[in-house]
């Protein structure tokens, strides 16, 4: 039996969204597909699986010599730390790597890791107290040295904290590229970059390539709310491995796959082929959640009358191979349709859902490409992505995002997206926009004709 059918695995829906009719001739067909996860349970691990741990967390905190400036974000490293330590629920396996130029195991120590209980959680927490800030920056070691601890469990849920203060400035680019390409699948990660003298591009694409979360903690008195935050979600995870399987028929082909909700996140360059005919895309651990992906499948040219099935969405979750049994389980499935009409009305109708992440990623599009232009000195060209995604971020009620943007720009008129960019802007405020620009709004329910 495989480890997550041990857990009290979620129950997943999935609901399709689109505007099934297409006009003459036409070849595009997109879909909104939503996949909830309800009922996992959420009980507390037992302190000693008969078979394991169920959940493994391994924290990597950033011990570079620039986390001494000022003393306030070591200090509260540590405290962060110690509240994450103090979060795990017995039972669960984890470890703390101090990370520098180098990465070294603070505990438990002898490349394994510790369970979790009363006496290992006061064990960790008194080896915090040798966390020093020294050397430099090389983020890809301690990815590996994770992965390495990881390999040590049977745990399915397998998830890493990441913190940072500054820029991978002592490896290669390639050399942390080639460390998230060897740890992509075997673990999750949230990573977070504290202060402002770290990249964003650098800390999204970790999150992005380990399916974790990306943020700012501007000011280091925030990191012990955000690391208890980070915690608490990975140990709700019940569930680990799972893909979202797309089945194209003869002829048809996928033109992307992108999460849309809760944040953007394109998975189509991360498809493993499933044949016949079909590819997995990631979406890593599940807990009781709800998500959304937008679907573009081009199928072949027919005519008024013609329908088919576009695409099969299945939810599938990993096994270790088995010869003799079935290579995945199915957690549910949805279909994408296509029917060629000459109803023009019907042809050319937008599906709401589809409009409304059009838009969401559209809206962080505008906001990367806008403030790169800040930066490159292109005022009317900044100017006009800004004041774009001001409009997009009005128009779908994303106040968030919308609250962020107020802070780079003065808005004179939303709906129209006509704005000014602000001559002083703070440098976090700036770095918080770009990390949450991909954090999404579910598109606003429709009333019903009852209500």
């Amino acid at each position: 039996m495989a480890n997550f059918a041990k857990s009290h695995v979620p129950h997943f829906t999935i609901d399709v969204y689109q505007n099934e009719y297409l006009p003459r001739d036409a070849q595009e067909v997109n879909a909104i597909v939503t996949v909830t996860a309800t009922g996992s349970g959420g009980l507390p691990v037992p302190a000693v699986p008969a078979d394991g741990p169920r959940a493994a967390v391994v924290v990597m905190v950033d011990c570079s010599g620039s986390m001494e400036y000022p003393p306030a974000k070591m200090h509260n490293a540590r405290r962060a730390t110690e509240a994450a330590v103090d979060t795990l629920t017995d039972g669960v396996a984890f470890a703390v790597v101090a990370g520098t130029h180098r990465a070294a195991e603070i505990y438990p120590g002898d490349g394994r890791l510790a369970i979790a209980d009363g006496t290992t959680r006061a064990a960790a927490k008194e080896a915090l107290r040798g966390l020093h800030a020294s050397g430099g920056t090389a983020i890809g070691t301690w990815l590996r040295l994770a992965e390495r601890l990881f390999r040590t469990t049977p745990a399915p849920i397998r998830h890493g904290i990441l913190l940072t203060d500054g820029r991978n400035e002592h490896e290669e680019p390639e050399k942390l590229r080639e460390a998230l390409d060897a740890c992509a699948g075997r673990f999750t990660c949230d990573a977070r970059g504290v202060g402002t003298d770290w990249e964003v591009e650098e800390v999204t694409a970790i999150a992005s390539a380990l399916l974790g979360t990306a943020d700012i903690v501007a000011e280091p008195d925030g990191l012990a709310r955000d690391f208890t935050a980070m915690m608490e979600a990975a140990l709700g995870k019940e569930i680990a491995d799972v893909s979202l399987r797309l089945w194209t028929p003869q002829g048809s082909s996928v033109q992307f796959v992108k999460q849309v909700a809760p944040a953007v996140e394109d998975l189509t360059g991360r498809r493993t082929e499933s044949p016949p005919r079909s590819g997995d895309y990631p979406t890593g651990s599940w807990g009781d959640e709800s998500r959304d992906y937008h679907v573009c499948v081009r199928v072949p040219a027919a005519g008024v009358g013609h329908e088919m099935l576009a695409a099969r969405v299945a939810l599938v979750v990993r096994e270790p191979a088995d010869p003799a049994g079935p290579p995945a389980t199915t957690l549910g499935q949805g279909l994408i349709r296509a029917v060629w009409t000459d109803d023009l009305q019907a042809a050319t109708a937008i599906n709401p859902q589809v409009a409304h992440y059009t838009g969401q990623a559209e809206l962080a599009a505008a906001i990367k490409d806008g403030l790169e232009r800040r930066r490159d000195g292109d005022e009317p060209g900044a100017t006009a992505r800004l004041g774009r995604a001001v409009q997009l971020a009005h128009g779908s009620g994303n106040d968030a995002t919308a609250k962020l943007l107020a802070k780079v720009v003065d808005v004179e008129d939303a709906a129209a997206g006509t704005v000014r960019l602000k001559a002083r802007v703070a440098e976090a405020d700036e770095m918080t926009l770009e990390t949450r620009s991909t954090k999404t709004v579910r598109v606003k329910r429709q009333p019903s004709e009852d209500e």
